[in-house]
């Protein structure tokens, strides 16, 4: 069962993040905990924000675009929006890194290539070492 509230500790402990990691998204507006004191209380919703954040991040997406995904939600019909636009994000991403898989597979084939025709070479030419 999900709790309501959580301190700087447990989400940085849950989420092996440091806590200025947490105070950064906070400054990004990208969390809004409250304040008692010195203390910063974190509701669920900061918990499912930074569960966001931190995927967004792990596929690779900027701070600016996770904020926008998120930010959807409070828009009308917000739900429905943030889900097209993560959708539409993610196939973005998917294609560009597609192209980068391409791009890569194209440079291992071609350096295999040049060492395939040095190594020709050196079976033909001896190398006095």
């Amino acid at each position: 069962m999900a709790k309501e509230e959580y301190n700087i500790s447990e989400l940085s402990s849950e989420f092996n993040i440091t806590p200025r990691a947490l105070r950064f998204y906070e400054d990004k507006g990208l969390i809004k905990p409250i304040r008692n004191g010195q203390n910063r209380i974190y509701s669920r919703k900061d918990h499912a924000r930074i569960i966001w954040i931190l995927r967004g991040k792990r596929v690779g997406f900027s701070l600016s675009e996770i904020s926008e995904v998120l930010n959807l939600y409070y828009q009308d019909n917000g739900l429905k929006k943030q889900r097209l636009a993560t959708i539409k994000a993610c196939d973005e991403k998917i294609s560009a890194l597609e192209i980068t898989k391409e791009n890569i597979n194209e440079t291992i084939r071609e350096l295999n290539a040049l060492k395939d025709s040095v190594e020709d070479l050196k079976k033909n030419i001896p190398l006095k070492e």
